[in-house]
């Protein structure tokens, strides 16, 4: 196989002018100038909407997209608004609450001049008919809103219950629900295109999924059978991960646990139709915290902490003989980071997935003679979403281990060590080398996308103001993708 060159780029960070990058002409230069230096793959982050923190692991949904990243200019452009307020600023944060804001004015109007009109009603009722989850969707976040955005759990009994009870929709709500769909429908024609662009231009899509959903989301609510929650709705128990290198107290996520018995005897229908979808909209899919997959850590939903909780077993030879007899051709990268259990490294190479690797941690920086060691089937990374950027983990390190590390990558020509970490990264041996964009930049930890264990600001804040610094450093990138021959 071909070695290839991505960049982990999310779409929130792209230079969008109305408080957020989104869907824009942002969007499609950023794939006209990473087309240029021939990479070949643009890794994002899970594009659902946002839940506590803002954080896109904890989404309202495993299928709907937010719609803080529909774009206004091509909203425009299909005349279903009028003029867009002007907005003389460089953000190079995002402000989730002004963008929904800001947005939501203009997604009212194009709402209100869509039935007043033709414009696109014929895929409308199309998108309606093909994708059974949007009318799950709309009905859930139209009764959330009515209960002033509450989780769902707290929600009054009838609207609690109402999808279970399979409720008539109440006329005073019917609007409200068509509205819904219509963002849904304004979101997936803008990302579609969006795609076809950046697969036309030779640059495949590798979406990001968590492995688990939000308590607060309509997968949960709707399929409420699915996971381990008592007679209220509430979790029973919490997944996330003991302590480990990020956390002496382990990380709770709050997200509930599958009940993988009700899983099996239904074939997995859930884990089928969700992977499905995200099959869809992307080329490839990274499954985050794939090791839960073998086994998972069970926390007691009263602990605050994820220090007490247990290892339990899922059925994941099971589980993935499934997803490939019924998605025989998709394609599947899992996140298998961590101090793993040999079982899970044998469940990774039974069904021969890509796993990852992050130079960070791979490196002895005590030991000056070697680097790390060469995988084929790998994806590398200098770092994720959740690390350091590689400048803000080499300006922390202590002054001898800067040494060694100037010792080991020596040979190369670059002027930064980071710079010569990631020449070195694109000649080895792995499929597949991803950058994240701040790396490319050579930017600090100013520019970190999250800090594990922390919830809120700046988690998730961070974009680029411009692409002028991209458009200056591309030119070297071109040459290090042909020289190590990853073009």
């Amino acid at each position: 196989m071909a070695k290839k060159a991505g960049v982990l780029m999310p779409i929130f960070s792209l230079p969008g002018k109305h408080y957020i990058g989104d869907f824009g002409k942002e969007a499609y230069e950023f794939i006209d100038i990473i087309k240029t230096a021939n990479f070949k793959i643009w890794q994002i982050l899970p594009l659902n909407p946002v839940g506590y923190g803002n954080s896109p692991y904890q989404p309202y949904s495993s299928y709907s997209g937010d719609e803080i990243y529909i774009s206004l200019e091509r909203l425009k452009d299909w005349n279903l608004i009028d003029d867009i307020e002007i907005i003389n600023k460089h953000f190079d944060r995002v402000d989730y609450q002004e963008a929904r804001r800001f947005k939501q004015l203009y997604f009212k109007e194009a709402f209100e001049n869509f039935k007043n009109g033709n414009i696109f009603k014929g895929e409308f009722e199309n998108f309606k008919k093909e994708n059974t989850w949007v009318s799950v969707y709309a009905l859930f976040i139209t009764l959330k809103k009515k209960n002033n955005l509450i989780c769902w759990i707290d929600w009054k009994d009838d609207h609690k219950n109402f999808i279970d009870n399979k409720n008539n929709i109440p006329n005073e709500y019917k609007d409200d629900i068509e509205y819904e769909i219509f963002i849904q429908f304004l979101f997936y024609k803008q990302w579609f295109e969006l795609k076809y662009y950046a697969n036309k231009s030779g640059i495949e899509i590798l979406g990001d999924i968590p492995i688990y959903v939000g308590i607060d989301s309509s997968d949960v609510w709707s399929n409420k059978n699915c996971f381990l929650l008592d007679d209220k709705g509430t979790p029973k128990f919490i997944a996330g991960v003991p302590p480990d290198y990020f956390s002496e107290t382990g990380q709770r996520w709050g997200n509930p646990i599958y009940d993988w018995e009700y899983l099996e005897k239904n074939n997995f229908d859930f884990w089928i139709d969700r992977l499905e979808w995200n099959k869809k909209i992307y080329d490839i899919i990274r499954i985050d915290h794939f090791r839960a997959f073998d086994t998972y850590w069970e926390i007691p939903s009263s602990c605050e902490t994820a220090v007490e909780g247990k290892w339990v077993e899922a059925p994941g030879y099971a589980l993935f003989d499934t997803i490939f007899k019924k998605l025989y051709d998709i394609k599947i990268v899992v996140e298998d980071l961590g101090e793993l259990r040999e079982e899970v490294l044998e469940l990774r190479d039974h069904y021969n997935l890509i796993g990852m690797k992050i130079v960070q941690f791979e490196l002895d920086l005590n030991e000056n003679k070697v680097d790390f060691k060469d995988k084929e089937n790998i994806i590398l990374y200098t770092g994720t979403h959740d690390n350091q950027t590689l400048v803000g983990w080499y300006k922390d390190l202590k002054r001898s281990e800067r040494k060694n590390l100037y010792k080991k990558f020596s040979k190369y020509k670059e002027k930064n060590v980071t710079d010569k970490i990631i020449h070195r990264c694109f000649k080895s041996t792995s499929e597949l080398v991803v950058i994240p964009i701040q790396d490319i930049l050579s930017y600090d930890d100013t520019a970190r996308i999250n800090t594990p264990s922390t919830i809120g600001s700046p988690n998730w804040e961070w974009k680029l103001k411009d692409y002028n610094l991209l458009n200056k450093k591309i030119g070297a990138y071109r040459k290090l993708i042909k020289k190590t021959k990853r073009d």
